[in-house]
């Protein structure tokens, strides 16, 4: 039992270290120990998945938890956020099933030569669903979502930014993931006329990591403002999603899902107006606060009103100020 103690141990250390190398070998030696015990079977099958693992190509130690430097670059998450979730208007939703049916024919892809989309580009105004694609992309594909704030990490490590985004290309050539880089015109702002030297080295860098990039992992840049983008980035990515504010058919589905049966007989063509200029986002939030109002209001049905006193004070809000009639009617 002290043996098997002690193997266990070394297996949890190895895994925590991120050594692949010394986890097999751990293995390894647990295999050997029950073909002595006679326990011929179970060695058989932990060799044969130590093999199995080895040939695929991919570590033992899941990216989800980033270790050594990569921990302090990233966030990890694992979305639980669907495809039938997503409201986007037809034609960007296709593209958005096409990136995913691409990646699920991988290997069909290649096959014939081809490669498929993994370096996409989403731009469009805050709160338009560009970090929930990125999102649903990683669900779908059972990957875990790691994002980069391009702002924070050039300013926490001005001077080796270009160091560190060769840790995260790496990373995303050993292990596959969605790794989205939020905020890219902090990277990508256009460099005409821009006289430091350490920002065209840090953009320079990204562009040839990012065109010999042939990793199984998806890279998403996404920017709020497409217009001060470098042009020289656009031919880097193998697709680029625009992103707009919902129109009313859209910005009542978003409504509606978030708000279930509580919107149950909602007449929602009437909160167009009040709907207009709002971001994803923004609707989300409306619905939200107005529902938790009704429901500590005793209710369990939403009305028209509540909604559009709501959206009023959503768009007020993001103007800097409240109206006074900012509080949902009761029922």
């Amino acid at each position: 039992m002290a043996g098997s103690a002690e193997h266990f141990k070394a297996l949890v250390r190895s895994h925590a270290a991120g050594d692949d190398s010394a986890f097999y070998s751990v293995a390894m030696q647990v295999a050997a120990q029950e073909a002595r015990k006679g326990h011929h079977k179970i060695a058989a099958d932990l060799k044969s998945a130590v093999e199995s693992s080895r040939t695929s190509g991919r570590g033992v130690t899941s990216i989800a938890q980033p270790r050594g430097d990569l921990a302090d670059l990233v966030i990890a998450t694992h979305p639980d956020v669907t495809l039938k979730e997503l409201v986007l208007p037809p034609g960007l939703r296709s593209l958005v099933e096409r990136v995913l049916t691409e990646q699920r024919q991988r290997k069909n892809l290649l096959d014939h030569g081809f490669e498929p989309a993994h370096r996409l580009l989403f731009e469009g105004p805050p709160g338009t669903g560009k970090t929930m694609t990125a999102a649903v992309l990683a669900h779908e594909l059972s990957m875990p979502l790691l994002t980069i704030r391009l702002d924070s990490l050039m300013s926490k490590f001005m001077g080796e930014t270009a160091s560190k985004l060769r840790v995260i290309f790496d990373a995303a050539e050993q292990q596959r993931a969605v790794y989205l880089f939020d905020e890219f015109d902090a990277l990508g702002g256009d460099r005409t006329g821009n006289d430091v030297g350490e920002a065209r080295r840090i953009l320079n860098s990204f562009l040839v990591f990012l065109e010999n990039n042939r990793s199984e992992s998806l890279i998403i840049a996404a920017t709020n403002h497409r217009q001060i983008l470098d042009r020289a980035l656009f031919r880097r990515f193998d697709m680029v999603l625009d992103y707009a504010l919902p129109d009313p058919k859209q910005g009542a589905a978003v409504m509606r899902g978030r708000l279930g049966r509580l919107a149950k007989g909602v007449r929602w063509p009437s909160l167009a107006p009040a709907m207009e200029g709002l971001s994803h986002a923004d609707l989300v939030r409306a619905a939200e606060s107005a529902a938790k109002t009704v429901i500590l209001n005793g209710s369990i049905r939403i009305t028209v009103e509540d909604l559009r006193i709501s959206l009023e004070a959503r768009k007020a809000g993001s103007l800097g100020w409240t109206p006074l009639t900012s509080e949902p009617s009761p029922g």
